[in-house]
């Protein structure tokens, strides 16, 4: 197994700021440590190496994939409350990153601000990844990416639908597919808009029966994200012909795959036949987390 030195000590913010090449050796790396897992071969990269995660936000796939998955290369993963760090009494970013820094080989930080999690890469020492902030969700993006190449091939010249809300999901899904040659259309009611440096050349459309008018996939995420609470009733009413059905999606190929990153509201922007239908690779794109943050970690750390 040949493992790229040039990207250890790397920080992962957002996709945009890695090369299409250096993402594509994270795919081709994350495919060969799941065939390796598939067949119970042991593959410890990180013997000895210690992972924190920094959360401030729940977690279900996120937590558990980069904990299994540090366990599985042979090192270790701790799991740090945000809540119970010394940030939570003033301590500085400057000062916890140093610290961390002294204790770990990487972190990965889950929390809102992504101005924080920028500064705390400026004072590590140590390899920072996304988690996840309000900003960006760039591993997410990597397991997407695992998955539509492994469901459709070649990624270049395919078509992509994101309905919905144009979150930090899917901008950091516009980036990389922004890197592999893909085309998405965003369709989202005015004010739901994805920032207009990740859409780029991508289209944007109103009508989400446009976005899908071909697509060879169609992507969906909650309507209300974490610390948006007080806007649910808001965002209901205003995505409610935003909603990801058998009928929407009869609009896109015959053999088009419906994505969502989870966790899902089933009956607002995705209906339960739909989720849990032949066309869902929902469940490969959940477990691919694991396999790309794996990868991740395993050409980061030194």
């Amino acid at each position: 197994m040949g493992l790229r030195r040039d990207l250890q000590g790397r920080h992962l913010l957002r996709l945009a700021n890695w090369s299409a090449d250096e993402l594509a050796t994270v795919l081709d790396l994350a495919a060969e440590l799941k065939e390796l897992q598939r067949q119970r071969e042991p593959h410890r990269l990180l013997e000895g190496r210690a992972l924190g995660l920094v959360f401030d936000k729940p977690s279900t796939r996120t937590r558990i994939s980069f904990e299994v998955g540090m366990g599985q290369l042979g090192g270790t993963a701790l799991f740090l409350a945000a809540d119970q760090l010394q940030l939570a009494r003033g301590e500085s970013i400057r000062d916890t990153a140093a610290t961390l820094s002294r204790y770990l080989d990487a972190v990965a930080v889950r929390i809102s601000s992504h101005e924080d999690v920028e500064e705390l890469a400026r004072h590590a020492s140590i390899p920072v990844l996304n988690a996840l902030t309000d900003a960006a969700h760039p591993c997410q993006a990597l397991a997407d990416m695992l998955t539509l190449r492994e469901r459709l091939g070649e990624l270049a010249g395919r078509r992509v639908a994101w309905i919905g809300d144009g979150n930090n999901v899917c901008t950091s899904f516009l980036e990389a597919a922004t890197s592999f040659g893909m085309q998405v259309t965003v369709a989202v009611p005015p004010g739901y808009e994805p920032p207009e440096v990740a859409l780029g050349s991508h289209g944007l459309v109103r009508d989400p029966r446009d976005a899908v008018a071909g697509a060879d996939a169609v992507y969906t995420d909650v309507w209300t994200s974490m610390g948006c609470e007080r806007e649910q009733a808001r965002r209901r009413l205003n995505l409610a012909l935003y909603r990801v059905d058998r009928e929407l999606l009869a609009g896109a190929q015959p053999d088009a795959i419906v994505l969502h990153c989870l966790p899902a509201h089933i009956g607002e922007e995705i209906t339960e036949e739909v989720l849990h239908g032949p066309q869902s690779a929902v469940w490969d794109q959940a477990e691919n987390r694991l396999h790309a943050q794996k990868a991740l970690l395993a050409l980061v750390v030194r």
